[in-house]
């Protein structure tokens, strides 16, 4: 079972937590703030799973679960009946009646066998501003067993009448070596790979993780790679069909961006100091070596600014292919 040490970085939040736990001064409403598989979730679940444990919990003034009790059982079973995952049938918005039916009827029984009810809101930036009102009602005077926690990708989605009811924690980005060293140690990821995840991941532990065990995700990066290797002597029509199959990807196309970002960045440090050992594409280094001996370092400035003009683009909704189009010509005439 998780415990507050099994959590990669974010020291902040899980001293904050634990003293909560330690000194029984827990809130009855948290906000966990942070990017798409950050780790909110799994924070919560800890929490909770401490919150409610039988041998070393709240009541005992302890800052880890026990993961033998009755509960930490229940809690890795998912079943443990006074902890909550409020679900939502819309998958774009949580409504009123999602509030209303699963925590403000819910909130006055008491828990049914420990010493809290923990509510725990996945999304809740998908929460209507009907659904924020009618959560609000608990907020301003809840149970004082109830622990609410609200995981958010978005915190300025919420009211600022919620945000001044909760106590809320900001995910921060997790440091390279141990993102790779989480990579290595836990999932035997070997070093090169490591490195490329560790790159598009950002301080993302979630993101990394996914990118490492992702089949798809090595695929369209050995795609991309051998487009930028020999897009110099493409014809328009080899372009259009790589175009073609972008598309068809399931992957987010910003993550197809950040290849080639990651590419040109290699390509820039390689050009500047003519050192292969931080470069992230280091396997292809005889590419990146060609590369960087015939672009200038305006044009390829110019690629990195096209990049950035096409994810603006897709976000405007501009069609596609010819989005992507216009970003792989700026990329063969400055390549």
């Amino acid at each position: 079972m998780a415990k507050f040490a099994d959590i990669i970085g974010q020291e902040q939040i899980k001293e904050h937590l634990q003293n909560a736990l330690k000194t029984n001064k827990v809130s009855h409403a948290y906000i966990l703030n942070g990017e798409k598989n950050s780790g909110k979730e799994f924070i919560a679940k800890i929490f909770a799973s401490a919150l409610q444990c039988e041998k070393t919990g709240i009541s005992l003034g302890m800052a880890e679960p026990c993961g033998e009790c009755h509960s930490c059982i229940q809690m890795a079973g998912k079943n443990q009946p006074d902890v909550i995952y409020v679900t939502h049938e819309k998958p774009g918005s949580i409504g009123v009646e999602d509030i209303r039916s699963q925590i403000n009827g819910d909130v006055a029984i008491k828990p049914y066998s420990s010493p809290r009810k923990v509510y725990i809101i996945n999304e809740g930036e998908k929460m209507t501003v009907q659904a924020q009102n009618a959560l609000l009602k608990t907020l301003e005077e809840p149970p004082e067993y109830t622990v609410i926690l609200i995981l958010t990708t978005n915190m300025e989605s919420l009211l600022p009448t919620i945000l001044s009811r909760c106590v809320a924690l900001n995910m921060k980005p997790v440091r390279d070596s141990q993102v790779k060293k989480f990579l290595m140690e836990t999932m035997r990821i070997p070093d090169y790979k490591a490195d490329i995840c560790v790159a598009f991941a950002r301080g993302n532990v979630g993101k990394a993780k996914m990118l490492a065990s992702s089949e798809e995700f090595d695929n369209v990066k050995e795609e991309a790679v051998t487009l930028l290797k020999y897009i110099n002597e493409m014809e328009i029509s080899e372009i259009v069909a790589a175009i073609k199959k972008i598309n068809e990807y399931k992957l987010d196309v910003n993550d197809y961006f950040d290849i080639l970002a990651i590419w040109y960045r290699d390509v820039l440090l390689f050009k500047a100091t003519n050192d292969a050992n931080h470069l992230i594409f280091r396997e292809e280094i005889q590419y990146i070596r060609r590369v960087a001996d015939r672009s200038t370092y305006e044009g390829i400035e110019t690629v990195i600014n096209a990049l950035e003009k096409s994810k603006q683009r897709l976000k405007a909704n501009v069609n596609f292919d010819l989005t992507m189009e216009l970003l792989l010509l700026t990329i063969k005439e400055n390549s």
